[in-house]
């Protein structure tokens, strides 16, 4: 991970729990001037401790180094409620159907927030016989390019995967209203409403 568990991070999720810092030592099995320690900055939890500490806390170890309980309001899956997180390392993509915590690389990513296009990122839209025919002009050199596109309507979501030195355009079959997103290599999510 980048950052490791703070001290305000441990007495945040402590408090939530409404646990005094006293009970939080009895269930890790330390001593309630350790949790003292790391709370006010004077030390940390060894990193042996780290999963007792999540759990006793009532959260995954990620969201313990992220310094946040998450949760995911979309239980009914709603599509168009899909998050997509993009690795700055290794270029992995992950999408989810609500709130998570998602790490690569060692690092915590961010959820991408999508834009409206601007006039370096537009995205052209027609409709073809059943189909979305999108595409942009953009460059697509191997440090600047659209790295991939994405249709979503309430029951489904289709991704394509497009590379450098290829056209950025592609075919997705319509399911109805929704989004389609492009993601730029370098200016991050853009979409626009079909």
């Amino acid at each position: 991970m980048n950052n490791y568990v703070t001290g305000t991070t441990i007495k945040s999720l402590r408090e939530k729990q409404n646990l005094t810092q006293g009970q939080l030592a009895e269930n890790i099995g330390v001593t309630d001037k350790a949790v003292s320690k790391w709370e006010t900055g004077k030390g940390l939890p060894d990193i042996s401790l780290i999963e007792p500490l999540a759990n006793a806390l009532n959260i995954s170890v990620i969201e313990l180094f992220a310094g946040e309980h998450v949760t995911n309001r979309n239980v009914s899956s709603n599509m168009k409620r899909s998050k997509v997180y993009v690795c700055p390392i290794c270029g992995n993509v992950i999408r989810t159907t609500g709130e998570a915590v998602i790490s690569c690389c060692g690092i915590t990513l961010p959820v991408l927030e999508a834009e409206e296009p601007d006039s370096k990122h537009c995205i052209e839209v027609e409709k073809k016989d059943g189909q979305y025919y999108a595409r942009m002009d953009h460059p697509m050199t191997k440090q600047h390019y659209i790295s991939f596109m994405m249709y979503v309507s309430d029951g489904s979501v289709v991704f394509r995967k497009l590379y450098p030195e290829s056209e950025a355009e592609c075919w997705f079959n319509f399911k109805g209203h929704g989004y389609i997103y492009a993601y730029c290599s370098q200016h991050g999510m853009f979409k626009v409403r079909v």
